[in-house]
Parts: structure tokens; C-alpha cells; sequence
């Protein structure tokens, strides 16, 4: 069982305010070639590209998605972003 607790409380299955929250944590980058680069504080290896910001933060989007499912797979703790948590209870789980 996967459970999102927010900064709140409350309890959900839903991902995207532990999103969100990494989404406000996110330092974009502007590279020599003008494209755009991100990472999102506490998340390692959270790295995403694009030609625009817009672009940029979309592709962090889906890699911070894969960057949960792996773990989540895996077994591994993924951290706390002010106060947003996702537990996982049980065997490590298939993310197809």
C-alpha cells in the first residue's frame, strides 16, 4: 500500500502534491547553449533538460515521476519535501 501524506495530515494516493512540493524545491539553470537545467534539492540524481523553462520543468515532471516509481520498486525511502511524504508498507512492488 502506497499512502502521499501532506504537510496536513491527509492522506491520499494521489502523487501530485509531493510533485508540487518538489516542483517549489526545483533551481533551474540557464546552460551556455541557452537551453535550461534542473534539479530539485534532496532529490539525488533528479536532473532534467529542455530548450525552454517550460520544457525543462515538464521533463522534471516525468523524471521526478520515474524517480519515484524506481525507488518505490526498489524499496527504497523516498524523503520527506516539507512535510509531503509518500510510505510504503509491505514488499517492494512491480511499477509497469
Amino acid at each position: 500500500m502506497i499512502t502521499v501524506k501532506s504537510h496536513t495530515g491527509i492522506e491520499s494516493i494521489m502523487f501530485s502534491e509531493y510533485i508540487r512540493a518538489a516542483l517549489s524545491r526545483a533551481k533551474y539553470e540557464s546552460l551556455k547553449d541557452g537551453s535550461y537545467m534542473a534539479t530539485v534539492a534532496g532529490l539525488p540524481g533528479v536532473i532534467a533538460t529542455g530548450e525552454t523553462i517550460e520544457t525543462c520543468r515538464d521533463d522534471l515532471i516525468e523524471v521526478i515521476e520515474e524517480w519515484v516509481a524506481i525507488r518505490l520498486q526498489r524499496g527504497f525511502a523516498i524523503p520527506a519535501i516539507d512535510g509531503h511524504t509518500i510510505d510504503v508498507s509491505g514488499e517492494p512492488m512491480a511499477i509497469v
